[in-house]
């Protein structure tokens, strides 16, 4: 059954709501002997999401394994210039808590936002995260898939001295249940470009509420920076909530703790009433670490660090193992 959305345009809100559809939106799908997930495509005229939060590759309404669905809508208002009506394990790329070169942009003059483009800069204000600006250039997109694997690029050159080639592969191993997210991120510009890069990892595990039955384990003994607000509580390596979310509650830490190489980049949810769980891995050590959740999302989001001089790549990746817990599946969870 095709769900319906409902989009709200600045211009329209005073007359009606426009209907659409999630097959209104370019897509395409990839598919294993055990997963299968639909992408939404990167376009600036009829694409999902055209935020300039968000990288624009890999907006992933669904996946599916065994039967569980990791991913899908969390939100209840859908625009697609809103900074996170977006699903999936989506990513952002973020330079001084803004884009490259920022800082430097006068008001009125542009700035990039890598797998977005360059955007207008207004005025003199701090950068605001949740803020959608104005896009100047997308740069070229082009995309291609076979059964198993999609592969979305963007070449950006910029007069400000910037310059990428961006490409990320989204594979699902033949024999496992597997996701590889691998990246690339080329310098053909005059600037260093300095940036971090996290995953915000939208699960919707099985489109449950946030509560005792949804667990996050660390690798490490996490720290949170603030009080939880008796939310959650912290046993051991694991994050446990004390009670089922309610609308309008949220949960936001930065998580210490971790050390400085990649096997701390190692992260699993759980829902232990559908049993159903994924680990994360990274093949970089953590820059930084935030979870966040509401009642409809719960949200490890794991930062890394990354440097690409003139003339230089960079690749990284992140690996998802998709499993059900014993009691589901008569098994083990993914060594």
């Amino acid at each position: 059954m095709t769900r319906p959305i409902w989009l709200f345009p600045a211009a329209l809100c005073a007359l009606a709501p426009v209907l659409l559809t999630a097959d209104d939106f370019p897509q395409r799908a990839i598919i294993s002997r055990q997963v299968q997930a639909k992408f939404y495509l990167p376009d600036a005229d009829r694409g999902y999401y055209r935020g300039t939060r968000f990288d624009w590759s890999g907006v992933m309404p669904s996946l599916e394994y065994k039967g569980h669905q990791y991913f899908g809508q969390w939100f209840e208002r859908y625009d697609p210039k809103l900074h996170d009506a977006i699903m999936g394990p989506v990513e952002e790329f973020r330079t001084n808590d803004a884009g490259l070169g920022y800082d430097e942009a006068k008001a009125g003059g542009t700035f990039i936002r890598i797998g977005v483009g360059v955007v207008r800069k207004p005025d003199d204000k701090p950068y605001e995260m949740f803020h959608t600006y104005d896009i100047v250039n997308t740069g070229q997109w082009s995309v291609r898939n076979g059964t198993d694997w999609i592969e979305f690029t963007q070449r950006l050159q910029d007069a400000s001295g910037y310059g990428y080639v961006y490409t990320k592969r989204v594979s699902l191993d033949s024999g496992k249940p597997q996701m590889v997210i691998e990246h690339s991120l080329q310098n053909i510009g005059s600037k260093t470009i300095n940036t971090t890069q996290y995953n915000h990892n939208f699960f919707v595990i099985d489109h449950q509420t946030t509560g005792p039955d949804v667990v996050v384990e660390f690798p490490f003994t996490p720290q949170p920076d603030r009080d939880l607000k008796g939310l959650a509580q912290v046993s051991g390596k694991d994050l446990k909530y004390t009670s089922t979310l309610e609308k309008g509650q949220s949960l936001l830490a930065e998580m210490k703790g971790y050390g400085e190489t990649k096997t701390d980049y190692d992260f699993r949810i759980e829902n232990r009433r559908s049993g159903a769980g994924v680990r994360i891995r990274g093949d970089h050590p953590l820059a930084k670490v935030v979870f966040w959740s509401i009642r409809t999302v719960a949200c490890p989001e794991p930062y890394i660090q990354i440097e690409v001089k003139p003339g230089k790549r960079e690749k990284w990746k992140y690996t998802y193992d998709f499993y059900l817990l014993p009691s589901a599946s008569g098994g083990n969870p993914a060594e």
